[in-house]
């Protein structure tokens, strides 16, 4: 019985995780609104390292329609710059000599149909995540030896209740995701 109950908890925080990891790519796409979000999957080479942008520099948004990123040594602008421009994120950020300005332009539509595509594709892959999750330990269960069939198929069922519960998360995070983005 304890094992049930050790596989479950592990089930409902794997779950958990993959729910983060939606909702972490969710904050990635742009929405129109400048977020400090859209820029922390940069890297910059620092001292030969490749690291965050967030850890070398403060990243703020002054408006709804900027970001600036303010260096915490003023010798790493160009490379801030740079990693902005070799980034796949399309914007063009203005030096200043003290920061960074990046002026975050207003969607188009076509561009909006497709970051709620791409909103959608992020879901679906984090419904296979859960799916596969389910299927995981729905597998052990089935391998647990000295179980009674009735415990395992309770155990199955409520595998499938918290499936259902992180699926229709999901559903409802896409849903106001994809308003968001479609909000002018």
């Amino acid at each position: 019985m304890e094992e049930i109950r050790t596989y479950l908890s592990t089930a409902k925080e794997m779950m958990e995780k993959s729910m983060d990891h939606v909702r972490n790519e969710f904050s990635k796409i742009r929405a129109g609104k400048a977020m400090p979000g859209m820029v922390e999957g940069v890297e910059v080479e620092y001292y030969g390292n490749m690291t965050p942008l967030n850890q070398i520099a403060g990243v703020t948004t002054p408006d709804a329609r900027t970001i600036s990123i303010k260096p915490w040594e003023k010798d790493m602008l160009q490379e801030i710059e740079r990693a902005i421009i070799n980034s796949d994120l399309g914007f063009n950020p203005q030096n200043d000599g003290e920061q960074i300005r990046i002026n975050v332009p207003p969607l188009t539509k076509e561009r909006r149909l497709q970051l709620v595509k791409q909103v959608k594709t992020k879901a679906e892959n984090g419904k296979v995540s859960i799916r596969n999750i389910r299927k995981d330990t729905n597998d052990s269960l089935k391998k647990l030896e000295g179980v009674s069939k009735d415990l395992i198929k309770d155990a199955e069922s409520g595998v499938q209740k918290l499936t259902d519960t992180y699926i229709s998360k999901i559903d409802a995070m896409t849903e106001a995701k994809g308003e968001d983005i479609m909000t002018v």
